[in-house]
């Protein structure tokens, strides 16, 4: 019979997901699926509980088998349906400063032709860019239906600053042996980028949709972690060069502090300062 999971990243966005996943997928005792986002606990749910279990169908004897999906933590029913549907599972989360998560998603917008020409408008006309960084208000759904002993609060800064030690901490947080990393996996898994071609670039994100959408989640994965495409499709951005301005960043920082507070105050953390807010 297939197995479930018994591990999952809930979210968010832009911080660290996609290199988690890389890491995790080379661990002996560690099974996920070859395509990140898989999406069923918030688009896809429709599509039944055998469904997602055939898509754990290759696990065997892993101590852990997990989903990374960055926008379960954001779902008002997802906590919900993933408590119906596993149980008190394990579930994680990597939390980056709220502004630089917007501002690197709007990017991604950019870099696929899909956001507005400035950051200010993208504020104003996409809430999911405010959404996401609405942490505390995601993980209270979580801590209202699992033990918080079985929910990882994890920092991307930790994971820019030392990788080893933020994966280790995965690690004895999931109860598996240390994967011990090799040097070419000491840094972000897709870094900072612009299309060579917005029109190519946004063609191929429609056609993954749609092919996510009938049921391809497994290409999609398959082709979104090749580094080939990514050579094709786009070239690497001075993250340096181009910045959110002051007015972007007290839009943010204002609309989101009270998730701060909470966060803070719920998890002990101390974010104000290392996130100079």
């Amino acid at each position: 019979m297939n197995r479930l999971p018994n591990f999952l990243y809930v979210g968010p966005d832009k911080a660290g997901s996609s290199w988690l996943h890389e890491m995790l997928l080379k661990h002996p005792d560690v099974y996920l699926t070859p395509a990140k986002d898989l999406y069923f606990f918030d688009r896809y749910y429709d599509r039944g509980p055998e469904w997602y279990r055939s898509q754990f169908r290759d696990a065997r004897t892993e101590k852990v088998v997990g989903e990374v999906c960055q926008d379960y933590l954001f779902h008002p029913e997802a906590a919900a349906r993933i408590h119906a549907t596993l149980g008190p599972v394990k579930v994680m989360v990597s939390l980056r400063d709220p502004v630089e998560r917007a501002w690197s998603s709007y990017l991604y917008m950019r870099k696929h032709g899909i956001g507005p020409d400035t950051f200010a408008e993208a504020l104003r006309s996409r809430p999911e860019l405010l959404e996401h960084g609405r942490y505390a208000t995601g993980l209270g759904r979580f801590l209202e239906r699992f033990p918080r002993e079985m929910v990882h609060v994890a920092l991307f800064d930790d994971l820019a600053v030392d990788p080893q030690r933020f994966l280790d901490g995965v690690t004895q947080f999931l109860g598996v042996d240390p994967l011990p990393l090799a040097t070419k996996d000491l840094a972000a898994r897709l870094p900072a980028a612009r299309a060579r071609s917005v029109v190519l670039a946004s063609a191929a994100r429609r056609s993954a949709d749609w092919v996510r959408a009938h049921d391809g989640a497994r290409l999609v994965g398959t082709v979104k972690r090749s580094a080939l495409v990514h050579r094709v499709l786009y070239s690497t951005l001075d993250r340096e060069a181009v910045r959110p301005t002051p007015d972007d960043v007290t839009t943010v920082r204002t609309a989101l502090a009270p998730e701060i507070d909470a966060l803070e105050r719920i998890f002990g953390l101390e974010l104000r300062d290392s996130w100079s807010w």
